[in-house]
């Protein structure tokens, strides 16, 4: 019981405080713990309606900043002056387009995305779309970059955390507090992006 009230106390905090989901706090405490998000810096957040972690961000990075979120569903409410939003799928981003509205690749990648919970199988989902989110970074975040993406615990956790510590300095699992008690969401946190050496440029034909 003491559980279940702790966690209605998120979304009435995110009434009172003018965030439009309970999941602002997640990224709050993320960037409490980590640090990713610094005044200035150019930020991209995938998944990002309703647009509580936009709302984060754009507080955290400050009118010197830039916030870019995409999403398969359109942000419709109001954002703050610092925020640009269009509608995208993950798996087949226009890394140029993001880049040209951020104004430049992004200091930190952001995703809160969850496949449609089926109960079965959705862990393996979850992985995918981390995946396809791993094969953007090149394209899109700077050489000493941070990221922060949601995963669903399962047999892929280790081998997409493994993935992710080949390609950044570091590389862990954390779960916020705001995260509801029965939920298997974690997020792979990491920092200090590597970007390979191989990669054409923006207009090389590509294989």
């Amino acid at each position: 019981m003491a559980r279940r009230v702790l966690h209605d106390e998120y979304f009435k905090r995110a009434k009172r405080e003018g965030y439009l989901a309970r999941s602002a706090y997640k990224l709050l405490e993320i960037n409490e713990r980590f640090r990713l998000l610094r005044p200035g810096h150019r930020v991209l957040d995938a998944g990002c309606a309703p647009g509580s972690w936009l709302q984060v961000a754009a507080e955290l990075v400050g009118p010197r900043g830039v916030v870019v979120g995409f999403d398969l569903t359109p942000v419709t409410h109001a954002m703050p002056a610092n925020v640009r939003t269009v509608v995208a799928d993950a798996r087949t981003l226009d890394a140029e387009a993001l880049i040209a509205l951020g104004g430049g690749r992004f200091d930190a990648v952001l995703s809160d995305i969850a496949p449609s919970t089926s109960g079965h199988g959705d862990d393996l989902v979850s992985a995918r779309l981390c995946r396809s989110l791993l094969d953007a970074l090149p394209r899109l975040l700077a050489p000493g970059g941070r990221l922060a993406m949601k995963t669903l615990e399962g047999a892929e956790t280790p081998p997409l955390l493994a993935e992710t510590r080949r390609v950044f300095d570091s590389a862990r699992l954390f779960k916020p507090k705001a995260s509801r008690g029965p939920s298997r969401e974690t997020y792979v946190v990491a920092e200090g992006y590597r970007v390979p050496r191989d990669l054409p440029r923006f207009n090389e034909p590509r294989p």
